[in-house]
This record gives C-alpha cells, structure tokens and sequence, in this order.
C-alpha cells in the first residue's frame, strides 16, 4: 500500500450506495449489519457485487485497508481513457506465466488505472500474438471490470463503454 492509500480517510457509504471492491468489481451498499465478533461486537457493509449477486460483508472498520472505494470521478473516467489510448507502450516480453502474474497483482489492487493498464496491455500484445487461456480471460475480467465502473461514472449504458472500447482498441 502506497503512502497516499494509507493516509486517505475510507469512505463512508450509505445504504444505496455504490462501491468498487478490489478484484470484484462494482457493488451496492444492500445493508449495515451489526454482529458480535469474538466478543466485540462489529459493524459490517454488506455489499451485493452487481456482476454475479455475490454478497461480501466488509468491517466497517476494514474498509481502508481492504480498499473498499467509491466510483470514480469524471476526472478519472478523462484519465482512464487517457491511459487505454496509449499506444506507444512496450508490453513486457517476459513469459505468460509472468505477465499473468504482474497483471493479476493489478487487478487485485482495485485501482482503475491499473486495470485500465492490464487491459490496454493485453489489447495490445493480442494484436501481435495469440493470448494464452489465462490471459484471454484475463482481459475479460478487466474489461468487465473497467466496463461496470466506467459506465456507472459515466451515468451511461455499458454497451457505450463497449462501443468506446471498440473504436479505441479497433476490434
């Protein structure tokens, strides 16, 4: 965790709400629960991932360190399309096994710059070569990710999203 993600104050959400949980994506704020936990009793989000139902409930106390965040700002989204419209990007050469790795270690920090990163990337290198089964999956992941959130931050459909990501990436 970098110096700037531990010095930020964690969100609170309200009920309604929507968050972005690392790794799985955009949820709403279904409930606050209260639950004795090792005999302290507790206050936890319950967060419904919008994706596939999932329920995850996240100490209210957790949130920052987990990286439980709200929906980007459209100064983001300006930033985040900045990034999947470079073009002049070397993308690693290493082995898949490796790539796969550093790219998976992106996701699973919820930022989505990096995930913006891991898409444009695999964009990229799939249009020199053939990706591996991990990394085709991969770029689904991202892009359903980075799909979701854009969408909500945009107050948009994600078949807009879809469709910028066509013309940026020309598939």
């Amino acid at each position: 965790m970098s110096a700037t993600q531990a010095t930020q104050v964690a969100p609170n959400f309200k009920v309604g709400d929507k968050a972005v949980y690392p790794g799985q994506g955009v949820g709403e704020v279904m409930g606050i629960e209260h639950k004795e936990v090792a005999g302290q009793r507790q206050s936890f989000y319950v967060l419904r991932i919008l994706e596939n139902g999932m329920k995850i409930m996240i100490p209210m106390n957790k949130v920052g360190s987990v990286g439980l965040r709200e929906i980007i700002g459209e100064k983001d989204v300006r930033r985040v399309y900045g990034i999947l419209r470079e073009k002049e990007v070397s993308v690693d050469s290493t082995t898949w096994n490796r790539r796969y790795r550093e790219y998976m270690d992106k996701i699973k920090t919820g930022s989505v710059f990096e995930i913006a990163e891991v898409l444009r990337d695999l964009y990229l290198l799939r249009s020199d070569k053939d990706l591996s089964f991990g990394e085709r999956k991969m770029l689904d992941t991202a892009r359903s990710l980075l799909i979701k959130e854009l969408a909500i931050a945009k107050a948009c459909d994600e078949q807009d999203v879809e469709d910028d990501l066509k013309k940026i990436f020309n598939c």
